[in-house]
């Protein structure tokens, strides 16, 4: 799944993001969704999450765990 819409992104879920210093090179970095923290349904860039370890950035890929 891709990180736009709101409902696929759960706190505890693992997921790829792009942090803002990463989004020239598209470089991505796994972790836990603690947060979310956009308000809207969706979102064309992904939903911004903050993770357990307290990196936040955009969801690009959401993984079944």
């Amino acid at each position: 799944m891709n990180g736009q819409n709101r409902k696929d992104v759960l706190p505890g879920k693992t997921v790829d993001i792009v942090l803002k210093k990463d989004q020239k090179t598209g470089k991505l970095t796994r972790g836990i969704v603690k947060d979310l923290l956009t308000k809207s349904s969706t979102h064309p860039h992904g939903i911004k999450v903050r993770l357990t370890d307290g990196q936040i950035g955009r969801v690009k890929e959401v993984h079944d765990n």
